[in-house]
């Protein structure tokens, strides 16, 4: 379940870059089989969950199924990245952009909110948010102002063609591996296929992803009077969210929606005022964005009980 699954901001876009050579995987990536579907349309398909508007970037003879996007071509092929976000974001419609490559089966929608979010930081405004995973740059998982364009064109003319020369140029965000972890603690979102036993094995991986979880939920207190039982399992989705948990708790036990939980006009659910989420007895969330694993603990509580 995806509970923002109809969110868009029209002040905001996704760019997939296809270009690439795909000379170790002796296949295009953007055509390999993924969840029945061709991998691009995959991406496309997950990406227009949180965005109206997608560009896809090929190479100049690059040939790719019909899919809803903008499709714009390498104007030089192989400028490598440098190049594909130019073009890319001189197409968007928006403002801004989240980038990204034809070969991440892995993308983690709540993160990339997060990403999204950080453009305006602490009340300053970023030029671009990159993640750093695993002490490097994640420069195809970033996101970047369609202002940055003419810096990018400066690059491709003086042939300086890695993003860092751009970090270093305009206000840069750089998310550690932290705040990554919150959304994406196995670093999922940079998982990418350049062999065909990278490509195996994400198959093996994504149908292990897409089977569903099964979570318990602890009452105490009131909500437990309230819910007349101490416990409710619930079975989600493979990609379920403290959110989808709380939506999926409010049907099972609707006696808690008005006193523990609340349900916007949209049907998504959140707790209340006054009362508080601990998972596995470690960590205290209100994030309805928090992903949950098979097997965890919500135990829900008042905040004076809770800390």
């Amino acid at each position: 379940m995806d509970t923002q699954a109809s969110t868009h901001s029209p002040a905001l876009s996704a760019v997939i870059l296809s270009g690439g050579k795909s000379s170790r995987m002796g296949r295009p990536k953007a055509l390999l089989p993924f969840d029945g579907k061709p991998l691009i349309a995959h991406l496309v398909e997950r990406l227009s969950r949180r965005f109206a508007d997608i560009v896809v970037v090929a190479a100049p003879d690059q040939t790719l199924p019909s899919l809803p996007v903008t499709l714009v071509h390498d104007a030089v092929a192989h400028q490598g990245p440098v190049g594909g976000i130019c073009y890319g974001l001189q197409a968007i419609r928006g403002a801004a952009a989240f980038v990204t490559s034809c070969d991440v089966p892995f993308l983690q929608l709540p993160f990339i909110d997060y990403l999204v979010s950080q453009l305006d930081h602490n009340g300053r405004g970023y030029d671009v948010v990159v993640p750093v995973w695993q002490d490097r740059l994640q420069p195809l998982h970033a996101v970047y102002r369609r202002s940055v364009v003419p810096h990018l064109q400066e690059q491709l003319a003086t042939q300086r063609l890695r993003p860092v020369y751009l970090y270093d140029t305009v206000p840069t965000r750089k998310v550690p591996a932290a705040e990554i972890k919150r959304f994406d603690p196995e670093g999922l979102s940079f998982l990418n296929m350049n062999t065909q036993e990278d490509y195996q094995a994400a198959l093996a991986h994504w149908r292990t992803l897409s089977a569903p979880i099964s979570c318990t939920v602890e009452l105490f207190g009131v909500a437990r009077l309230t819910a007349h039982t101490p416990r409710v399992p619930l079975t989600l989705s493979a990609e379920a969210t403290l959110g989808d948990a709380l939506t999926v708790l409010g049907t099972e036990c609707p006696a808690l929606l008005g006193s523990v939980l609340s349900a916007d006009d949209a049907g998504y659910t959140s707790l209340r005022n006054g009362y508080t989420c601990n998972i596995n007895g470690k960590d205290f969330v209100r994030d309805a964005h928090t992903r949950l694993r098979a097997g965890d603990s919500l135990l829900i509580l008042s905040s004076d009980a809770g800390g």
